[in-house]
């Protein structure tokens, strides 16, 4: 579509926010400042790492800002110096302040992992499978003060397939959000997009995910269970306890069979999976990790390790 191109600041900073930035670059718009997080030192070694959006602005010679802070003076002149039309946001990181808000002639609107007013906050799409929704999806949003509460712009979804993993959702949520943000700003050149208030009364949080929310809980039925593996894989991943030992969990099944053994209790042990017992149905588990050791499927867990069945996981003595 012909239509005048907007002058875009991005904020954004992980690999989520990528599709976005680079369906920017590719489209009619100008892109004149891309502003992302410090690099941060990550790893044994505490190496410096650039977030991943630093590497798309560098490639492409956009002008680059990686402020500590977001809120001086000096940054919100350096912003208006752009003079925008539109600041778009995917990933940040961090709650933009109303100088921020109001400087471009069309406010700032961001690209969210989930169909809000549903999983509001840091981890939409990981709480989205914790949650068992079947529909998971973005929205564009116009921002306001608040965290994820203003007005929708438009909305897309997916339905995410049997197996899913918030590893595996991630990539797709990312670019169905790339595309969006791009009918988005089709619309908006045009006049034609209606704000809808979110309703507040359905809002649910998404907050930063901890190692702690990993921990099962064998009396909950399989389903939830399930969907609480799936949404924490690849991280923090979930886990219990046997004998004092960690073992993180990947690859669950439900099986519709009844047991009334303790949930928790190990019901059989061989190349198919781990089938344990839970508050509600049976979960087989097809994958695992030691502490030390690298994820591997049950059959080669059990070349080194018996587990008789009766033995019980649980939460052991250290829930960090």
């Amino acid at each position: 579509m012909d239509r005048k191109p907007f002058r875009i600041i991005f904020m954004g900073t992980p690999e989520f926010a990528v599709p976005s930035l680079e369906a920017l670059i590719q489209g009619p718009d100008e892109i004149v400042a891309v502003v992302t997080q410090p690099d941060r030192p990550k790893g044994r070694g505490r190496k410096l790492v650039a977030p991943p959006i630093k590497t798309v602005a560098e490639k492409y010679g956009i002008d680059l800002y990686q402020p500590a802070g977001i809120r001086t003076p000096e940054f919100i002149t350096t912003l208006k110096t752009y003079a925008p039309d539109v600041i778009v946001v995917a990933a940040y990181g961090k709650i933009l302040p109303g100088s921020i808000l109001e400087l471009p002639r069309h406010g700032c609107i961001n690209v969210h992992g989930s169909l809000l007013p549903r999983h509001r906050g840091a981890a939409p799409i990981q709480w989205a499978l914790i949650r068992g929704d079947r529909d998971i999806g973005v929205t564009i949003m116009q921002m306001d003060k608040g965290m994820d509460t203003g007005d929708i712009l438009m909305k897309a979804s997916l339905v995410p397939d049997p197996g899913e993993t918030s590893g595996t959702l991630f990539p797709k949520i990312a670019r169905l959000g790339s595309h969006t943000l791009m009918d988005t700003l089709d619309m908006l050149a045009q006049g034609g997009l209606a704000m809808i208030q979110q309703d507040h009364a359905e809002a649910t949080d998404a907050p930063m995910l901890k190692k702690s929310d990993g921990l099962i809980d064998w009396r909950k039925p399989a389903a939830e269970i399930d969907c609480l593996i799936r949404g924490l894989d690849p991280w923090p991943t979930a886990y219990t306890y046997l004998d004092q030992k960690k073992l993180q969990f990947f690859k669950p099944e439900i099986v519709y069979q009844s047991s009334s053994r303790q949930p928790g209790t190990l019901l059989r042990a061989d190349r198919e999976g781990l089938l344990i017992a839970t508050g509600a149905s049976c979960l087989l588990v097809r994958e695992l990790k030691t502490e030390g050791k690298k994820r591997m499927d049950v059959a080669a867990f059990l070349n080194g390790w018996t587990l008789d069945p009766g033995c019980i996981f649980g939460p052991g003595g250290d829930h960090a």
